[in-house]
């Protein structure tokens, strides 16, 4: 057996702190790579819907009429339900996106803080009023997480009419949606049919009450 040289030192807590430190490291690696999968595995699953089929048969049929004002809309691939979204309305009922089936629904999400938001805003009034009914809705909910009289006494002031005021101000609507990859920015908007299956999407301002974007609504209203 070779004697130990005088040069030779033990351990010291440095070499014992960065040997922590590396299995630290290894295991947040590890760790997130579970995260990962795990995530990918619940995206597979609810975009493996078999009802949400159709949907994505309704934005094949749709996808040449993306164009113009709604140009930046992205139709659905693949089969993908919502999850049931929860939000309140003016006067604190709960509600949630459940109740809205059988009807196609025009999904937005807003904010007072967001400048593209109050330019789109008067555009959904307006295609509310033109086309909502027992088929299709605009359901355009706030996401303020402050000061919750703000947004109310903005849809008053710009004279939004049409729409019902709805909020969340947790703001959880937009993370359920961003935990699922639909939801990028402000704002956000998705395009769902009657059983709450994504049809399009798109993260930014639309005119929606342009001729493009009725026709598109439109269109997707037909049996």
């Amino acid at each position: 057996m070779k004697a130990p040289s005088g040069n030779e030192k033990p351990a010291g807590p440095n070499r014992r702190r960065a040997v922590l430190v590396a299995s630290a490291v290894a295991a947040a690696i590890l760790l997130g790579f579970a995260g990962i999968y795990g995530i990918a595995g619940l995206l597979r699953n609810r975009a493996g819907d078999p009802e949400c089929k159709a949907a994505v048969d309704i934005a094949r049929r749709l996808a040449p009429l993306v164009r113009g004002e709604v140009a930046a809309v992205t139709m659905a691939s693949e089969p993908l339900r919502l999850p049931d979204l929860t939000f309140q309305d003016a006067n604190g009922r709960q509600h949630s996106l459940q109740e809205w089936r059988a009807r196609t629904v025009l999904l937005n999400l807003w904010a007072t803080w967001c400048v593209p938001c109050g330019q789109e805003m008067p555009a959904l009034d307006a295609l509310k009023a033109k086309l909502g009914g027992p088929d299709f809705d605009v359901v355009a909910v706030n996401i303020d997480t402050r000061d919750p009289d703000k947004p109310k006494a903005w849809f008053k002031d710009r004279a939004i009419r049409h729409l019902t005021y709805y909020a969340d101000p947790e703001a959880k609507v937009f993370q359920d949606l961003r935990a699922i990859g639909r939801a990028v920015g402000m704002p956000t908007t998705v395009l769902l049919d009657p059983k709450g299956c994504e049809i399009g999407t798109i993260a930014g301002p639309a005119e929606w009450a342009s001729d493009d974007g009725v026709n598109l609504i439109r269109a997707a209203l037909q049996k």
